[in-house]
């Protein structure tokens, strides 16, 4: 399960940058998910609570937004979401192997809190 994997490396630059921040603790991190990027999110979520467990990150919200795929048809030259897992163009119908976005994985924002009082 290469998610937990993920999931640490992630943990790892949050807490570094909390750290950076002089943080005592970390509320959410939101994230960006390629639909192509090969991340199951239930699994993330599940590695995102594994691998907080003993943190500053311990019970933050975890956010995931899932990116479409986007290729890019050099014929017609546009962009456009495909319909299956062949990326044909919509409007030429020539198949394309230009992948513009959904392979991304990406911590995108962090809220931290300067001062915790623990519950």
């Amino acid at each position: 399960m290469h998610e937990v994997s993920l999931m640490q490396n992630t943990i790892e630059i949050a807490l570094e940058h909390a750290h950076q921040q002089g943080a005592q603790k970390i509320q959410r991190l939101k994230m960006r998910v390629g639909e192509m990027s090969g991340v199951v999110p239930e699994a993330l979520e599940f590695a995102f609570d594994v691998c907080t467990q003993g943190t500053i990150a311990q019970g933050a919200q975890l956010e995931i937004e899932s990116v479409a795929v986007v290729c890019y048809c050099p014929n017609c030259e546009q962009e456009f979401q495909p319909e299956d897992v062949f990326y044909e163009c919509p409007q030429c119908h020539q198949l394309s192997n230009h992948i513009c976005q959904g392979r991304e994985i990406e911590l995108t924002s962090l809220e931290l809190a300067e001062f915790y009082q623990g519950d």
